[in-house]
C-alpha cells in the first residue's frame, strides 16, 4: 500500500512510490499495484494494469501509455483520495471504437483509446462534475464531461475541453 500523497508533484522526494487503484466496472476486477518506484515504472505492475484496462469487449490488451498512469495518479492526488478509479473504458481495439462509433457521436474516429492513451472513469465520492473540476485544473491532455452517462474521459493528447 502506498503511503497517502500529501501533493501532486510527481518527483522522487515526494513520491518514493506511485501506485493506483482500479475498479473494473464492466469486468468486477479490482486492482491496487505500485506501478512506479525509485527504479523507475514496474513491469509487472503495467502488465497487471493493461490487464485491468483491456478491450473488455474482445479481450484484446494493448500497453496503457505511462502517462496517462502519471495524469490519473496526480488527479487522485490532487483529490486528496486513495480510492479506486473506477474504469468505464481504458483501452479500446479499432474495432470496438468502430461499434461504439456507430452508436453514438461522441465516440472520436481517431480515439486515443486506441493508443492506450485515454480512460473514461469515475471516483466514488466526487460527483462527475468536481471529478471533471479537478482534471481540467490539471491543465494537461483532454478533459471530457459526460455527466448524463456519469464520467469523464482523460488523455494524454493535446490540452482541450468538452
Amino acid at each position: 500500500m502506498c503511503p497517502k500523497p500529501l501533493l501532486a508533484a510527481l518527483d522522487e522526494t515526494s513520491f518514493p512510490e506511485r501506485c493506483l487503484s482500479f475498479y473494473n466496472v464492466h469486468t468486477g476486477e479490482a486492482l491496487n499495484a505500485v506501478y512506479w518506484s525509485v527504479d523507475g515504472y514496474v513491469p509487472e505492475a503495467l502488465d497487471d494494469i493493461n490487464h485491468i484496462l483491456r478491450d473488455f469487449r474482445t479481450g484484446e490488451i494493448k500497453p496503457i501509455e505511462p502517462d496517462l498512469l502519471d495524469l490519473l495518479h496526480t488527479l487522485r492526488t490532487s483529490l486528496g483520495t486513495q480510492e479506486s478509479l473506477h474504469v468505464i473504458s481504458g483501452y479500446r481495439s479499432p474495432e470496438t471504437n468502430a461499434v461504439l462509433r456507430e452508436k453514438s457521436l461522441g465516440v472520436a474516429e481517431k480515439s486515443l483509446h486506441i493508443e492506450g492513451r485515454a480512460a473514461d472513469i469515475r471516483l466514488p465520492g466526487y460527483s462527475t462534475r468536481d471529478l471533471h473540476q479537478a482534471a481540467l485544473a490539471l491543465g494537461v491532455g483532454g478533459v471530457g464531461y459526460y455527466p448524463t452517462s456519469d464520467f469523464v474521459h482523460v488523455d494524454t493528447g493535446p490540452v482541450r475541453s468538452w
